[in-house]
């Protein structure tokens, strides 16, 4: 079964039916356009969302370490390789199937075009062919419809006994031309019906089947073409699932790979101290007035103190590295004190307060001051961060200058190679145009074996001093006095006396001041304070105040002098 055949007498259905298909084919096409938009979209998202959660920065780069850290950024990557599937996706699908079947459609319109304006031109063949047949058919009736009144004439003129022998013979003439003209009409009608119905025999059996079945084979690819497309619709997402499995597979193995014991043993060697927990503080009965160091030596043998670091009398009192704030206009209202600075420094009960405050204070004010913002500027060889963090940033520094070292010697050796072939084969090039690099690389590999040198000399300064700690500290854990009681006791006294600092000054608190802030001091208005180190142009002053307590205030609130 053909359209030729079976659909011969419907070319108006045949021509509504193609452009249906058409219509079909280019409203595909505008379906996988909006598809791919779709994806183009939710890719664009998917990136922006993967960029806007991924780490920056130094900080992050560190938290990166942990597993849990880690994983999320590896989860982000993975999104972000899935985003670039969708757009694989899109990409394919604009090419593969909306670029092909566009091209395809426009094929198709153009042979529907001919095929339709073929069929129209038989058409109006066959037509033309017909109104022939009806010109010659009624020329035909015509003429013999003449002859047949001429014939008759001609009969009633020979019959006629008036009419003359001229008249019957003129009568006989015209009849037979006009029966000859018939004839001839006649003729030419039933050739020109012979030519129309076969005409029109092969319009209806051969030249329209034909450009039906044609047309029924173009629609007919086109539905191939278009199944193609449906599946290809398919096919191309099938072909990225395996990436895109392999996508979702990372994200659930960063997932598993999570380590929770090893991110808190990893938290504690980036923050690890090294610090060994501070001792008891032993009490000290100074109602009676200092007792002679040796005097009970014999009963309570002093302990060895390890010098922790965050104790030490260097980084006691860190001078602010933020400006003082601006005083209260407020009044001045100095205070007389019960005791006078000449009294307090020769009063042994107050030099002893003093020197408690100064020695076992500092450790708890210090201890506080680790929560502070406020750090200790950084220094070159690390000495601002614990002993454990100081090894191993110089450690890491090492390696680096190493490979550094290694690297500028690797470049020396070649270029020396190059300039002993150069000398060897001038015409290859001038041995002297390679000076310049040799001299530099030179200078850089002394500035890295200087600079290698000196952190090495940190890291077994910090080691030595480490280990050196701890065997005090483990000695003092364990019960160990040294061999000289009396000389360690003595040691120590004049350890924790040698640095007492005599007041360059006094000075009077105009307004009160909230020291909350690491290295300061809180002063109340009109206190008699004493000055231990001068404004240095940063607006901070140190004082100590009568309690034993010594930090900055700024120089702006108090008036120098008594």
């Amino acid at each position: 079964m053909d359209w030729g055949t079976d659909l011969w007498d419907q070319y108006d259905h045949i021509d509504k039916h193609t452009q249906s298909g058409l219509d079909l084919v280019e409203r595909y096409i505008k379906f996988v356009k909006e598809r791919t938009e779709i994806e183009q979209s939710y890719a664009k998202q998917l990136r922006s969302l993967s960029k806007k959660y991924a780490k920056r920065g130094s900080k992050d780069e560190q938290d990166c370490k942990f597993s849990n850290h880690a994983s999320l950024q590896e989860i982000l990557n993975e999104l972000s390789d899935y985003a670039g599937q969708r757009e694989l996706i899109a990409e394919n699908m604009i090419t593969g199937i909306c670029v092909e079947l566009t091209k395809y459609l426009q094929d198709l319109k153009q042979e529907r075009k001919t095929h339709l304006s073929d069929a129209k031109k038989a058409q109006q063949n066959l037509e033309i062919s017909f109104k022939q047949l009806e010109s010659t058919k009624k020329r035909f009736a015509k003429e013999w419809a003449e002859a047949d009144k001429a014939t008759q004439q001609a009969e009633k003129t020979e019959s006629d006994l008036n009419a003359t022998k001229l008249d019957v013979e003129k009568a006989k003439q015209h009849a037979h031309s006009r029966t000859h003209t018939a004839e001839e009409c006649r003729n030419d009608y039933a050739a020109q019906l012979q030519k129309y119905n076969k005409e029109q025999n092969f319009f209806y059996y051969t030249e329209i089947p034909q450009i039906f079945n044609m047309m029924q084979d173009m629609d007919e690819r086109r539905i191939r073409k278009l199944a193609e497309g449906y599946c290809q619709f398919s096919e191309i997402e099938k072909k990225v699932q395996p990436i895109i499995s392999k996508c979702l597979e990372g994200i659930s193995a960063a997932g598993v790979k999570i380590n929770e014991k090893q991110d808190s043993l990893l938290f504690i060697e980036q923050h690890k101290s090294g610090f060994e927990r501070p001792g008891d503080v032993e009490f000290e009965d100074y109602s009676q007035g200092i007792k002679p160091a040796t005097s009970d030596s014999s009963l309570n043998p002093p302990k060895v103190r390890a010098k922790l670091w965050p104790f030490s009398k260097k980084n006691k009192f860190a001078r602010p590295s933020f400006s003082p704030p601006s005083p209260f206009p407020v009044g001045s209202h100095p205070l007389s004190l019960p005791l006078s600075l000449s009294k307090l420094q020769h009063s042994p009960l107050s030099l002893c307060l003093r020197e408690f405050n100064r020695s076992v204070k500092p450790r708890i004010f210090t201890l506080n001051l680790l929560h502070k913002q406020h750090r200790p500027p950084a220094a070159e060889d690390f000495s601002h961060l614990p002993p454990e963090q100081q090894k191993k940033r110089l450690q890491a520094k090492i390696d680096d200058i190493t490979k550094e070292l290694q690297k500028a010697q690797d470049q020396s050796d070649a270029l020396e190679k190059m300039k002993g072939v150069y000398e060897q084969n001038p015409q290859m090039g001038d041995p002297s145009s390679l000076e310049p690099q040799i001299t530099e690389t030179s200078q850089n590999i002394g500035r890295l074996r200087g600079d290698l040198t000196k952190y090495e000399t940190w890291l077994s300064e910090a080691v030595g001093g480490e280990e050196a700690a701890n065997t005090i500290n483990n000695n003092t854990q364990h019960g160990v006095v040294a061999a000289n009681p009396t000389q360690n006791i003595y040691t120590e006294f004049e350890d924790e006396f040698d640095d007492v600092e005599t007041p360059i000054g006094q000075c009077t608190a105009l307004y009160t001041f909230e020291g909350h802030s690491e290295g300061t001091v809180s002063i109340t208005e009109g206190e008699l304070l004493s000055i231990m180190e001068e404004d240095k142009g940063d607006g901070w002053m140190r004082v100590l105040r009568s309690s034993g307590e010594e930090g900055y205030i700024p120089s702006s609130y108090v008036k120098v002098g008594p």
